[in-house]
């Protein structure tokens, strides 16, 4: 005779909640979110049994690997419809893995000090973790994590060079809903022209596989085509901005007074002027050649106007004079 199995275990939930390690008010957050089934309901009790310390065990894993609820609920779903929850998954960390290969760090407080130039701005700190630059870490006070060290050596250089840290954080808030922008742009397009094929209501656990694969490979795309544009736009418009500053870089000096300082002028001159004695003695004596050549005209036209003025003056003196010597005889000729 076939021994009758035992019953499979039932569970309140509060038995459910001591095995599972979760609260009572967690696993009833997780039924109306539509991560947990419901409970079989026996008159005034709920009843849940292995499937539910399963799929509790389940979901505290998942985010214990650092998964949204959001995203454990798809994951889930995609589960009970069979479809290959750890093919899925393998998508799922593709998507949520990190885009860079630049590995976080540490920093104290007294260290965060020091790389600034020993300034203790409580503001600028907050400003900092608010935008994620740095992250306070639990249990050591004073102690931070820096998910991105590049980043935070880019705003250390940049206060070094005299920047103030709010004007910092303030231009990296602006940056980064710019960066954002172009994300958001990026990724319609690859929706569009690239997994447009692996939506819809069931992906299965092959789909998932190649569009893991995908986005492995086109993962970098991004951040080089972003490179090479911002590097390519840099040139542009900093070739622009000196090529301005050149323009009114010519200058005249007139002579100053007797023990005073020179004077000196900024004058607007055509940029082709600029150019051209850029490319004949280099960026760096432009300047002074421009100087040096202005200066020049004018001591060239002075003299010249004195030259005229002398060679008038002397042929007036002789027209003056010649009545005067003829009437005394003295003139030759007569």
């Amino acid at each position: 005779m076939t021994p009758t199995p035992p019953p499979a275990p039932e569970y309140r939930i509060e038995d459910l909640a001591h095995r599972s390690g979760a609260t009572v008010r967690t696993i009833r957050a997780y039924q109306d979110k539509g991560l947990l089934p419901k409970p079989e309901r026996r008159g005034r009790a709920n009843v849940y049994d292995d499937s539910h310390l399963a799929r509790l065990r389940q979901i505290a894993d998942l985010l214990e690997r650092g998964y949204t609820l959001a995203s454990i609920k798809e994951l889930l779903q995609a589960w009970d419809e069979g479809r290959g929850l750890g093919r899925v998954l393998g998508l799922v960390a593709e998507v949520d893995g990190p885009w860079s290969d630049e590995e976080s760090g540490h920093v104290s407080r007294a260290e965060l000090d020091e790389l600034f130039g020993g300034e203790r701005d409580e503001a600028a700190v907050a400003e900092a973790v608010a935008l994620g630059v740095l992250e306070p870490l639990p249990g050591k006070d004073g102690v931070f994590r820096v998910p991105s060290p590049q980043e935070l050596s880019v705003a250390a250089e940049l206060h070094r060079a005299g920047v103030p840290l709010l004007a910092i954080t303030e231009q990296l808030r602006e940056l980064r809903g710019q960066v954002e922008h172009i994300a958001a742009r990026f990724l319609e397009f690859t929706d569009e022209h690239v997994f447009a094929r692996y939506t819809g209501p069931h992906l299965a656990g092959a789909d998932a596989s190649e569009a893991a694969d995908l986005v492995r490979r086109l993962r970098p795309l991004a951040q080089q085509t972003v490179e090479a544009e911002l590097a390519r736009a840099m040139q542009k418009l900093a070739t622009r901005s000196l090529r301005a500053h050149l323009r009114s870089a010519g200058a005249s000096t007139t002579a100053p007074a007797p023990g005073a300082a020179p004077r000196t002028e900024q004058v607007r001159l055509p940029a082709g002027t600029v150019e051209a004695v850029r490319d004949l003695v280099g960026e760096s004596r432009t300047p002074a050649f421009i100087a040096a050549a202005a200066d020049r005209e004018v001591r060239a036209r002075t003299m010249d106007r004195m030259a005229a003025e002398h060679g008038k003056g002397g042929t007036e003196r002789v027209d003056r004079a010649e009545p005067a010597e003829r009437a005394a005889g003295r003139v030759p000729g007569d």
